[in-house]
């Protein structure tokens, strides 16, 4: 081929290139300006994480709330349980076919054998722990009850080290007399105390930590996670079953159609769905916090669940048992977050100039709110602990709002 023609194909070759070249810039900057509008999309569709986190403190206090409310005026703890778990299988049976939310359970390996020896394990533990943490609810106050569930770290610390999961510390030793002292404290200022509810209580903790360190043993060992949603749908069913079984030989007997009409069937449907949004809500939460927030938010949960029920119920709390409650709380800090947090906390706290300060502008708001909200329960508290009085004159001062009797 002689040069001359050899210019000229490459010449007509140019074009062609070009053309290609045109073609891939402009579908590089047509899949750019697509993933602009997806992310912009998706950050417009999506919420702040102070709209997951405040859910989830209302769904889990109003569950608490709900379910005492209803067990103190129709009983039959055992037969409400096995209606949540009825509700909560048919919910999310639902789910499974209708949303992509369950679609994490595609990838763990259901079968016979390991539903035998994980599914049903688990959803006996589970059982028992709902079972006990609702029948104390006809014995104990709802304060006292958070006050005792404080103690649950060191129970599923207890038995991570029974089962070689974890090798014990003089830290977490501390950690474990801090709020076993604690709640020693507040079990012995305890007013309205029950051996029985305080058994039931007790049993709920344990049944509750054997199930954690079990799925830590037998899902997390091999890489598996369920979200809490996931968990439903498999345990739902089998703790349903269980849970029966129980009622059959203590609740059923006693239990009529008529006591289902007085407790109100749009009431049972609306503290199934409670129950079951708390789940959701769960679920939306993981990932879109920090440790730090999740550990700080569940403790002003559980604070901000003692402050409703004393006013609701006009529980009467003790000096000694505020006291008690004060110190497990600071054990139960000083076990989530560990010294170097707590200090990093602290200095973050009481930095001369805040916004001079490295911290991110998220996490910052963050501590205030934290530290407002603290603020208010603390008043609060005050409030009521100057006795049933200062609710007296709270509905003396609003009677529209509390209705008269």
């Amino acid at each position: 081929m002689s040069p001359h023609s050899r210019a000229s194909s490459n010449s007509s070759d140019l074009p062609m290139v070009e053309t290609a070249q045109r073609a891939r810039a402009e579908s590089l900057i047509a899949e750019e300006e697509s993933l602009k509008h997806k992310e912009a999309q998706s950050s417009t569709l999506s919420l702040h994480p102070a709209f997951y986190i405040l859910s989830w403190i209302f769904f889990s206090n109003f569950t608490i709330l709900f379910n005492k409310w209803l067990i103190d005026n129709a009983g039959f703890p055992i037969i409400l349980t096995c209606w949540h778990l009825a509700f909560a299988t048919a919910a999310t049976q639902l789910l499974a076919r209708t949303t992509k939310l369950l679609d994490s359970r595609k990838s763990l390996p259901i079968n016979g054998r390991f539903f035998v020896r994980t599914i049903i394990p688990i959803g006996f533990l589970y059982s028992g722990s709902l079972v006990c943490s609702n029948v104390v609810y006809l014995y104990l106050s709802v304060s006292f009850i958070q006050m005792l569930k404080s103690a649950s770290p060191v129970v599923v610390l207890f038995f991570s080290w029974l089962w070689g999961m974890a090798d014990p510390t003089m830290t977490q030793l501390f950690n474990i007399l801090l709020i076993v002292f604690g709640v020693g404290l507040a079990s012995y200022g305890e007013v309205g105390f029950s051996w029985v509810g305080f058994m039931f209580q007790c049993g709920g903790i344990v049944f509750e930590a054997m199930r954690l360190v079990l799925i830590q043993i037998m899902l997390s060992s091999e890489g598996l996670k369920m979200d809490p949603l996931v968990s439903l749908y498999y345990y739902a069913p089998v703790c349903a079953i269980m849970n029966f079984i129980v009622a059959l030989a203590s609740e059923i007997p006693k239990f009529q159609i008529q006591h289902a009409w007085d407790a109100g069937l749009l009431m049972l449907l609306l503290n199934a769905l409670v129950a079951f949004m708390l789940n959701v809500a769960s679920v939306c939460l993981i990932g879109k916090t920090s440790g730090l927030v999740m550990t700080l938010t569940g403790i002003f949960k559980s604070i901000l669940l003692v402050i409703v029920s004393v006013i609701i119920w006009q529980t009467q709390v003790t000096l000694l048992q505020g006291f008690g409650y004060s110190i497990a709380l600071f054990g139960l800090c000083w076990y989530s977050l560990g010294k170097e947090q707590l200090q990093q906390c602290y200095q973050l706290i009481t930095s001369t100039s805040l916004g001079k300060s490295a911290m991110a502008p998220e996490r910052r708001r963050w501590i205030i709110l934290f530290g407002v909200l603290c603020f208010i329960s603390i008043i609060t508290a005050v409030g009521i602990w100057r006795g049933p009085s200062a609710v007296k004159k709270a509905t003396d001062m609003f009677p529209s709002l509390f209705g008269s009797e």
